[in-house]
């Protein structure tokens, strides 16, 4: 092995970075750039995969710029990336069809109705651990297609290939057709216990299972690149959420954390058996060290938090920069009143309700932007509050303590009124681009840049940590009118 650092990639939903770790895990450079959202019809988010390839290789060559090195002093690279966010490509001229669909698009509604019919929710819930919901990758494959032009039969000829976008990823640095075992756990087309395609579930989702890339472990070589990397192993590839949890070091049974960006995910690692929920959450797998078992972990999936403070700046013009929200935010005592339920492509975890729409309740003459701005802040940590809850259901031990990461935890505001609702500690991560740092760790791991998750583990240090100060009283009271506020999002959409 050569090398004196790891890079990793992190392809998310408004952006693509990379980042440069040295051996003792602390950031080197940093480079980013945002990347357009296509909206075509309401309920419709479109990327442009050529765009974020491009943006890619940009960030790629300004990091290693900025850490004073080349190709050659990187000894691995490893990818994280926007998970269920669905591509088709050429075989042949490795060109998008069409654009991707994103995670957040919700054009597979009908579509779903008709897969319960046809398989049953509980079925597919045992063999996958997933919900019937629009959120999949499985349902966006099958929907382009049926809806572009050729492509079922172009599929079944072998000649165009689907990938999520660790897959897209893979295969520009690399030629190679592949996926891991997080993203490939998030298509609703593989068996959660053999981790394989499930030959029955590509039959009621009617997908050509010659387009499908191989499933692989999380950490291991999948090939060497070229071009904008020569000769740098390709080592690892996660979904962004199962990332963070391995860059918490969350590595032990009953050990959660929650990433706070364009969305909010929570993930509480189960160990190596999967565990069913009965209470809204998701049964996936936390990740994969090849030659080791696979680790599970619960999660519970929030679709809009970080992207509505973004809201504010860009549709409302409240803020002209995300940081502003907490200053705005500051110049009220409360939010008087007023509660945001940001459901803009219907409710995830724990409700899974695709018909609901957001709404802003609560409203009177007396409510201000700075009360809007802080109900915006309130809205990601009760939505966390209903996760958490639902997790202690599911799992034989509360959650004791609450690690998390990702660009909303600058917020101090935000981080204790989280502490407050949850009651819980609430301990930041002193790195909390944590998503990029796990990519990183499992690439070095696979090509022993370090030698074990022991040695990672003593990396871990905690930056700050916030305690509820908040009466049990004023708790319960906002839950019960957050909850009434929730229900004012159902039933919206037909």
């Amino acid at each position: 092995m050569t090398g004196e650092y790891v890079a990793a990639i992190d392809q998310g939903t408004t952006s693509s970075r990379c980042i440069v770790f040295d051996r003792a895990g602390e950031i080197v450079s940093v480079a980013q750039r945002e990347h357009r959202q296509i909206f075509p019809q309401p309920g419709w988010v479109e990327h442009d995969a050529e765009e974020i390839w491009s943006h890619v290789q940009l960030v790629v060559r300004d990091a290693l710029e900025d850490a004073g090195t080349g190709p050659a002093g990187l000894a691995a690279v490893g990818i994280t990336n926007q998970r269920e966010t669905t591509v088709i490509w050429d075989r042949a001229t490795g060109r998008p069809v069409a654009n991707a669909i994103v995670w957040q698009d919700t054009r597979t509604g009908p579509l779903l109705r008709e897969l319960a019919e046809a398989y049953g929710e509980q079925k597919l819930r045992e063999r996958t651990g997933l919900t019937l919901a629009t959120y999949f990758a499985g349902p966006k494959l099958r929907w382009l297609l049926e809806n572009v032009d050729g492509l079922r039969e172009r599929a079944e000829r072998g000649e165009v290939l689907f990938g999520t976008m660790d897959s897209w990823l893979i295969w520009k640095l690399t030629g190679r057709h592949v996926t891991d075992v997080t993203n490939a756990s998030r298509t609703m087309l593989m068996d959660l216990e053999t981790l394989d395609w499930d030959p029955e579930l590509l039959d009621v989702m009617r997908v050509p299972a010659a387009m499908l890339p191989e499933i692989r472990s999380s950490a291991e070589v999948y090939g060497t690149a070229d071009g904008l990397l020569p000769g740098v192993p390709v080592a690892s590839a996660l979904g962004d959420q199962q990332a963070a949890l391995f860059g918490q070091t969350c590595f032990q049974p009953g050990e959660a954390k929650c990433t706070y960006g364009t969305g909010s995910f929570l993930l509480l690692n189960t160990g190596a058996s999967p565990v069913p929920s009965t209470h809204g959450l998701l049964t996936t797998v936390a990740y994969r060290i090849d030659g080791h078992p696979a680790a599970y972990a619960l999660e519970g999936a929030i679709a809009v938090t970080g992207s509505l403070v973004q809201w504010l700046r860009d549709n409302l013009g409240l803020i002209s920069s995300a940081p502003e929200v907490e200053e705005l935010a500051r110049t009220v005592d409360d939010n008087g009143g007023c509660y945001v339920v940001p459901a803009f492509s219907g409710l995830f975890a724990p409700h899974w309700r695709s018909d609901a729409r957001g709404v802003i309740a609560g409203l009177t003459g007396y409510i201000t932007k700075g009360h809007l701005a802080r109900a915006a802040l309130e809205a990601s940590a009760w939505q966390t509050r209903e996760v958490i809850d639902a997790m202690n259901a599911d799992s034989d031990v509360a959650l004791r303590r609450l690690r998390v990461d990702g660009g909303m935890t600058a917020n101090g505001l935000l981080m204790q009124f989280l502490a407050d609702v949850l009651d819980v500690p609430v301990v930041r991560s002193r790195i909390t681009e944590t998503t990029c740092l796990g990519a990183a760790y499992a690439a070095g791991l696979a090509v022993g840049f370090w030698p074990d998750l022991a040695t990672l583990r003593t990396q871990w240090r905690a930056d700050a940590q916030w305690e509820s100060t908040m009466t049990p009283a004023r708790r319960d009271r906002e839950l019960r009118q957050w909850r009434k506020a929730v229900a004012r999002t159902l039933d919206w959409v037909e």
